[in-house]
This record gives C-alpha cells, sequence and structure tokens, in this order.
C-alpha cells in the first residue's frame, strides 16, 4: 500500500516495503536490512509488519547504490550497462583505453596491447613467459583428454590445471593478478599439442601459438596476420563470455576461476565458434568454385550466413577490414579472400549483411591449413587478456554487485504441494 498524497499536515510521500523494494531492485528483505545499517528509516520498528519509508530516502539510496556499483542501463532498449574504462565501440570504430584498437594493433604484438589494456602503459618488446611447473602439469592434464576434445576442452583444463600449481591464485592485489595473466597465457599456449614435430617454443606468443595450429612454417606476413588478429581480438567491450568473467571476478574468484567462465561461453556458435562455422562455409564455396549455390543452401536450412553482420556494426566489422588489408598481401590466402569476397557479395542480395572477424579469422585459418577448430583457438587465446583486464576492473568494484533480482512470473503462492505418485 501506499500512504495518502501528501498535504498540509502530511509533506512527505511514503513507500511500502514492496514499493521500496521495486525502486532498489532488491529482495524485501533487503530493504530491512538497509534499515538495520542505517541506510534508510522505516515509520515502525525495523522489520515490523506494515513498515513504510520515506521516498525521498529510497530514491537516494537508489541513486547511490548505481553510481556506486557502475551499473544501470544503456539507455537503449534497457540493455544492462557496466562502467569501464577499457573498450569503446562506436561508428564502426573501436578504442582501447581511448586509442583507436586497429591502429594499436597495427604497431604493436598482441602482448604489448595486452599491457597497455591491463595497465594503460606500453611495453615496448615485452613477451609473456610460462613457469615450466605450471607447463608440466597443464600438458600432462590436457595429454589425458580424449583425442576429440575440442581446443577449448583443452584451454579449460590447462587454465584449471596451471591453478592447482598456484597456492596464491586467491591473491586478488593487482600486482599479483597482473603475474598470473602473463603466465597464464603463455601457459594456455604451450599445453597445447604441437602439430609440427619440429616446432621450438620460443619468439613471441603468436609464432608459438602457430606452431599449434598449422603444420606450415610461419612466413613473416602469415604471422603479422596472426598476431594482429590476436590484439585486435583482445577485447570487444562486455561481450557474452565477458560479462560471466565479470560476475565472477564480482564474486572475488580469483583470476584463473574468471578466465575459465570466459572458456566456457564463447564455445557458442553465436560466440567463440562462429569462426569454425565460417571456416567450413569458405571450404565448401572454394570446393563449389561458387559462392551462389552454397548460400542458397544455407538460406534453404533455414540458417544465418556465418561470418556476416555484427550487432555492434551498422557497416564492415574494423577488425575483419584490417585483417583483410593484410592477407591482401599474402598470396597463398588470396583464393579464400576471393571466396570470401563472393560470400559477402552474393549474400548482400538477400539482405546487406558485411562481413565480420569471423569471416576473416576464417580466411586465415583456412588459407594457412589450419582446422575449423583454429579460429576459436586464437579467439579464446587473445581475448584471455581482455578477460584479465575486466576481471581487474571488477576487483576494484564492490562485490556482488553482478546480483540482479528475478522478476518471478510463475504462479503465486501457496499452492498445493505436488502429487509423488498414485
Amino acid at each position: 500500500m501506499r500512504d495518502q498524497e501528501p498535504g498540509p499536515g502530511h509533506p512527505e510521500r511514503r513507500l511500502s516495503t514492496k514499493e521500496a523494494a521495486e525502486l532498489l531492485g532488491v529482495k524485501p528483505e533487503t530493504v530491512y536490512a538497509y534499515v538495520s545499517r542505517g541506510q534508510l528509516s522505516s515509520r515502525r520498528a525495523p522489520g515490523g509488519r506494515g513498515s513504510t519509508f520515506a521516498a525521498k530516502e529510497v530514491e537516494a539510496l537508489s541513486r547511490r547504490n548505481r553510481r556506486e556499483s557502475g551499473t544501470g542501463t544503456s539507455g537503449s532498449g534497457g540493455e544492462p550497462a557496466v562502467r569501464t574504462r577499457i573498450t569503446l565501440i562506436e561508428e564502426d570504430r573501436f578504442y582501447f583505453r581511448g586509442v583507436d584498437a586497429v591502429e594499436l594493433a597495427a604497431r604493436h604484438s598482441y602482448e604489448e596491447v595486452a599491457e597497455w589494456l591491463w595497465t594503460g602503459t606500453l611495453r615496448p618488446g615485452v613477451t609473456f613467459t610460462a613457469a615450466d611447473p605450471a607447463v608440466a602439469v597443464a600438458r600432462r592434464a590436457v595429454d589425458a583428454l580424449p583425442e576429440h576434445a575440442a581446443p577449448t576442452d583443452r584451454l579449460r583444463v590447462a587454465a584449471i590445471a596451471a591453478a592447482a600449481t598456484d597456492p596464491l591464485r586467491f591473491d586478488l592485489s593487482e600486482d599479483a593478478v597482473l603475474g598470473t595473466a602473463r603466465n597464464l597465457i603463455p601457459t594456455l599456449v604451450a599445453a597445447l599439442p604441437p602439430v609440427r614435430p619440429t616446432h621450438r617454443d620460443e619468439g613471441p606468443l603468436a609464432q608459438r601459438l602457430w606452431g599449434r595450429l598449422s603444420e606450415r612454417p610461419a612466413d613473416e606476413p602469415s604471422l603479422r596476420v596472426l598476431d594482429t588478429a590476436l590484439a585486435l581480438l583482445v577485447d570487444h567491450d562486455l561481450a557474452a563470455s565477458t560479462l560471466a568473467v565479470r560476475v565472477a571476478a564480482s564474486a572475488r574468484a580469483h583470476a584463473y576461476a574468471a578466465v575459465s567462465a570466459g572458456l566456457g561461453v564463447i564455445e557458442g556458435p553465436l560466440h567463440g565458434a562462429a569462426s569454425g562455422l565460417a571456416h567450413r562455409l569458405l571450404l565448401d564455396v572454394l570446393d563449389h568454385g561458387d559462392a551462389a549455390p552454397v548460400i542458397a543452401e544455407e538460406l534453404r536450412a533455414g540458417r544465418r550466413i556465418p561470418g556476416l553482420g555484427h550487432r555492434l556494426y551498422p557497416g564492415e566489422d574494423p577488425r575483419a577490414r584490417a585483417l583483410f588489408a593484410l592477407l591482401d598481401d599474402i598470396p597463398h590466402a588470396a583464393p579464400a579472400l576471393a571466396a570470401a569476397r563472393d560470400i559477402e557479395a552474393t549474400a548482400a542480395r538477400h539482405t546487406p549483411l558485411h562481413a565480420n572477424v569471423d569471416l576473416a579469422l576464417a580466411v586465415l585459418t583456412a588459407s594457412c591449413a589450419m582446422p575449423a577448430t583454429a579460429g576459436e583457438t586464437i579467439f579464446a587465446v587473445a581475448r584471455t587478456a581482455g578477460w584479465i583486464a575486466h576481471a581487474l576492473e571488477e576487483y576494484g568494484e564492490r562485490p556482488l554487485r553482478m546480483r540482479p533480482s528475478g522478476h518471478y512470473v510463475g504462479p503465486r503462492p501457496p499452492q498445493p504441494l505436488p502429487r509423488t505418485g498414485p
């Protein structure tokens, strides 16, 4: 119930417990917790039935909670929003800490971009090195998996194994988390089995990863595309996997666990696994020599065309544009690149969609004799750095702020007990 509207003798509008809870976005019992902590005053004894609360006090507390938690709505469609200083996406461009991400990736290695994302400082020439004990344990754990295990299966197991070797993993200070990140990312790469018997783990991370994706020796232009892809994919605001990481970090899960949360989400075909679908589509087009029959079959089956369109970019995905420009300089990528452009042009007759980064990754993986799952591996390794950046940011926020209340729409209680049998 709501008290009567204010008049000469009632200058203050008051809210019922239910109304106060709805305004604060909490459960009714939490309203009484605010009273016991002195953050709200009630007209009756705290916790008593029929308590009412000054609307001005409740509204002020609601504003303060939103300000302190950094959560609210985006203003467009009521989607949840979280304050962040990491990535901004606008007008078919995106920025890492205010710097154009495409320009940053063109001039700096993946490790350097990761450091920029974490600290706001560039460290020219930095490379990440894994600790031998973590690599040994992670490799043993990954080797125990079935041969058909997917790359993300291996990466999740490697992350868990690496965590088990770190007794200080619950130290969430910035220096400790950064140390974890610089060790974890190369450990994940080192835990993946090499596909070339002569491969040696040396040089930048992209070079070490290449030996786990392709049997071909890495030429400089191809290695540059892979390194740029890693740098471009390092973060992309609050993608589904990144939101999962922030929820884990909000509950103060350690960095390994937060990364594991992200790895669990990217397997979805609408997220990290999308590049594998684009890879297979590209191979079909190369086999047919024409995109039209392949696109027709996809549409006939009611499937969306992988590698096209992005909800955040009305035009071309800037990451795809940057990678296509580099792939243009690689002669053996020409057939796959032509097939990708054929896919885009053919699909445009049906709906005006532009190439996204999944199609660009597919061109890289298909033209460099990599498996269809290689794009997902590249995505997961790259995004680990972004997940760490978001975990670090979340550790500085109020704990458990990522705890929305459910809007119950089921049958109202009390309901009779269900029958258990005849």
